[in-house]
């Protein structure tokens, strides 16, 4: 068997994440201290207590994902041979095969959340989850829009893409799929991640990704920007400043990593079920499972015993 370890990106937080893994792991609750020492505040507080509104802020929520992931990974102790992780993500990934240390992730998450943030005025920008077509329909469909922003943001799996811009571009990207009958779905986020609009972040989390170590990774890591193995320290680097801005190219990662390498197993780390779901559109013959609490450790650990 060879498993690869997948770490969530935003929109899988929930109060309470982690508490468990706190409450239970004497590893992961070393990391969530560790993690309050390096921002030099309570996240763990705002990660277990709320209220949602101060977890949802970008700039909590980020680190509060790849803390969560990484415990998750600590308290697990299972070996893998291989990690990927949904944009934010790929950070813990790189923090799981020793590329990145965990604080120096943890800060970089956060002022890569504020940047994000701070990079278009709110409500300026969102997001827009489209249903049904394949990616080259749409990206036809989207070459359509012909006034404001709309990019492809992620291609999550076959049937699911979600794009990113300004309010002008996702509405007429909206009229243009409401004209063929498709159905779209506007994403409650607080920002048009992954397009041209976050390059004001990417310009200055590339500041801080130049002064930060970056070792090769122990085990393999696939890059959402080219869905391609990651070989080298300073590739990891470029590729996160790219990544801002680009395309999270999800379902092609998948399918590189899960058939370079032969893996038949992934386990989702950190907060909830969002990629185990996508795997089911990818790929229903990799297993796919989760830990982020004492009955997902438990199912988990059972199933790879069995």
């Amino acid at each position: 068997m060879k498993t690869a370890a997948v770490f969530p990106g935003q929109g899988s937080q929930s109060v309470g994440m982690g508490l468990e893994l706190f409450e239970g792991f004497d590893n992961a609750r070393d990391l969530f201290e560790r993690a309050d020492q390096a921002l030099g505040y309570s996240l763990t507080r705002i990660m277990f207590e709320g209220p949602i509104e101060e977890l949802t802020l970008t700039k909590h929520t980020q680190p509060a994902l790849l803390v969560c992931g990484i415990a998750a990974f600590a308290a697990a102790d299972i070996p893998v041979q291989c990690a990927m992780g949904h944009s934010l993500g790929e950070y813990t990934a790189l923090v799981a095969a020793g590329s990145l240390s965990f604080e120096d992730a943890v800060t970089l998450v956060h002022k890569r959340g504020t940047y994000m943030q701070e990079a278009v005025p709110q409500g300026a920008g969102s997001m827009l989850a489209i249903i049904g077509p394949n990616e080259a329909e749409i990206e036809e469909l989207i070459s359509q829009v012909r006034q404001g922003v709309c990019e492809v943001a992620n291609y999550n799996c076959p049937g699911q893409t979600v794009v990113a811009g300004d309010k002008l571009g996702l509405a007429d990207c909206s009229e243009i799929m409401a004209e063929k009958g498709i159905k779209t779905i506007p994403l409650n986020v607080s920002a048009p991640f992954h397009c041209s609009l976050m390059k004001p972040a990417a310009d200055r989390l590339a500041l801080d990704l130049g002064r930060t170590e970056f070792k090769n990774p122990k085990f393999p890591v696939y890059a959402n920007v080219t869905a391609q193995r990651i070989e080298r320290g300073e590739q990891a680097r470029e590729l996160l400043k790219q990544q801002v801005c680009s395309s999270v190219r999800w379902t092609e990662s998948m399918q590189n990593l899960t058939q370079d390498l032969e893996v038949d197993t992934i386990i989702e780390f950190g907060s909830g079920a969002v990629l185990s779901k996508l795997q089911k559109r990818i790929d229903r013959t990799v297993k796919a499972y989760q830990v982020f609490d004492m009955t997902t450790l438990n199912q988990t650990q059972a199933a790879l015993a069995g």
